[in-house]
């Protein structure tokens, strides 16, 4: 693992280790509350930031590649807001190709999300988030596979959580789904370098989750330490299919499944999850990510954590204290 992971992981565990209040952050529904998520977005707008994300062995067939990323979102009003996320990457030859050959350094393009709030109904625990993702083409190293053409990607977020089962489901009613699906639009049909065809690409993924939190204060008090109440264990999917422009080309589902956890405060969580390739289209190691995610909303709840224009309904948190 690299020195730059071990030192994000280290600061994140030391954050993770002051008091906390019983309140938490941005992302509820009703009583349920939607984490941030490390490899798909939950379906809400909001003040946020990652900082950093960083991942070792990147999912990538061409290289060993390892990440280390930030996003800052910004509400505009109190249901569109803006995301802008940067990643910076080294990405060297294959683990199993015998060569030592050169490491390539640099950051991907620049990455733009709008994002409007469709809906949220606190009686079924059910939100809706619309979204338009840029990714600027040229903005990035062509070294670490910056592509220099944009694209663009209408993305539809749900996030569903199971509290409205009768009582006696129990233990179900802990658990949560989120999901998107997007469509990939470049804005080329054809690669100029290598004169192959620029497909367009179906996006999805989705999430499992169980929050500890959720089960202590809706379902059943099993006076579990403080910690494990905090706790929420996912497991995460996203996968890339090429359906239109892809001729010539073998058809090929790409994707990783990511198990792990999230722990969750009043003001950041911390999360951490193994990387699995699906097929060696994916990746041909297995890695992982981890992230420090800071909720600004409830950092800073009267100045960045307000909306740019309009009032801001109060969150869970800042209602709770």
């Amino acid at each position: 693992m690299s020195r730059f992971m071990l030192r994000s992981l280290a600061l994140a565990l030391l954050i993770a280790s002051a008091p906390v209040s019983a309140a938490f952050a941005h992302c509820f529904v009703g009583g349920r509350f939607f984490p941030a998520m490390l490899a798909t977005d939950d379906p809400c707008v909001a003040d946020e930031m990652s900082l950093p994300t960083v991942q070792y062995n990147s999912a990538n067939p061409s290289g060993r590649e390892h990440d280390a990323g930030i996003d800052f979102a910004k509400r505009i009003t109190d249901n569109f807001g803006i995301v802008v996320s940067s990643t910076w990457t080294r990405v060297g030859p294959p683990a199993d190709d015998g060569t030592n050959g050169p490491l390539a350094y640099g950051f991907q393009n620049l990455v733009t999300t709008a994002q409007f709030q469709l809906l949220k109904d606190a009686q079924h625990e059910l939100a809706l988030l619309a979204g338009v993702i840029f990714n600027w083409g040229g903005s990035g190293a062509a070294g670490v596979g910056a592509a220099p053409w944009s694209t663009i990607t209408p993305t539809v977020y749900f996030g569903k959580g199971f509290g409205d089962l009768p009582d006696g489901a129990g233990f179900l009613r802990a658990f949560a789904v989120t999901g998107q699906v997007g469509y990939e639009i470049p804005t080329t049909s054809l690669d100029l370098v290598s004169g192959s065809p620029v497909p367009q690409n179906l996006l999805w993924g989705t999430s499992l989750q169980f929050s500890m939190p959720y089960l202590k204060s809706s379902v059943v008090d099993l006076g579990l330490p403080d910690f494990i109440n905090h706790l929420i264990p996912i497991v995460e999917a996203q996968f890339t299919a090429p359906v239109a422009n892809n001729f010539g080309n073998d058809f090929v589902i790409t994707g990783t499944v990511n198990p792990g956890v999230i722990w969750v405060g009043s003001y950041f969580q911390v999360g951490v999850e193994a990387v699995i390739p699906i097929n060696r289209s994916s990746g041909t190691s297995i890695g992982a990510v981890a992230q420090l995610h800071l909720y600004l909303d409830d950092i800073f709840p009267t100045s960045i954590g307000q909306p740019l224009f309009g009032s801001s309904t109060p969150t869970k948190s800042m209602v709770m204290r």
